[in-house]
């Protein structure tokens, strides 16, 4: 039995145009057939109305889960035989992560002056194209904690600190 998996996860704007992108698969082995599917399976999404909830398609032998919140269109993809769900966990906990990392300013211009911290979420969300972790204040704690440099001034490390506060409480237990 195997693990569930996905082949992609991407993140473009409301022209198609990359953002942010992984590639788990070897589906798509070149750059340009990577820039195709993005540019097809962008085409054929882009009039539905996937912002309120995620929608699901089936494209080229693919599930495709999706939802498009301002200027930006987020997508989770996986072979025709995974769970719908799981995928959908996936884009949920991928777009509630960098809603909280970037202070629910979810569009296309504070998405590219944080890539680091949305790239450092993919990195969370999916390795080698396993899932490790869905769960959007567990995965935005680890890119808060990743990206607190020690050579950054110490106003931004306060910043990312009360960030990673915000998104990760701490715990307080009682000593008796």
């Amino acid at each position: 039995e195997s693990f569930p998996s996905v082949k992609n996860i991407l993140l473009l704007d409301s022209e198609g145009k990359r953002v942010a992108v992984k590639y788990y698969s070897d589906d798509w082995p070149t750059n340009s057939s990577k820039l195709a599917f993005e540019k097809s399976v962008f085409t054929k999404t882009f009039k539905s109305n996937a912002r309120a909830e995620a929608e699901i398609s089936m494209f080229e032998n693919n599930i495709v889960i999706y939802k498009f919140v301002q200027d930006l269109h987020f997508f989770v993809t996986g072979g025709d035989d995974e769970n719908e769900l799981i995928l959908a966990t996936v884009l949920q906990g991928f777009f509630d992560a960098v809603a909280l990392l970037l202070r629910n300013n979810v569009d296309k211009m504070e998405a590219l002056e944080n890539l680091d911290l949305i790239l450092l979420c993919l990195d969370e969300i999916v390795d080698g194209g396993i899932i490790l972790e869905t769960d959007a204040s567990v995965i935005a704690g680890k890119v808060a904690t990743h990206s607190m440099e020690a050579d950054a001034p110490l106003s931004e490390q306060v910043m990312q600190l009360s960030i990673f506060l915000l998104v990760v409480p701490p715990t307080c237990k009682q000593i008796s």
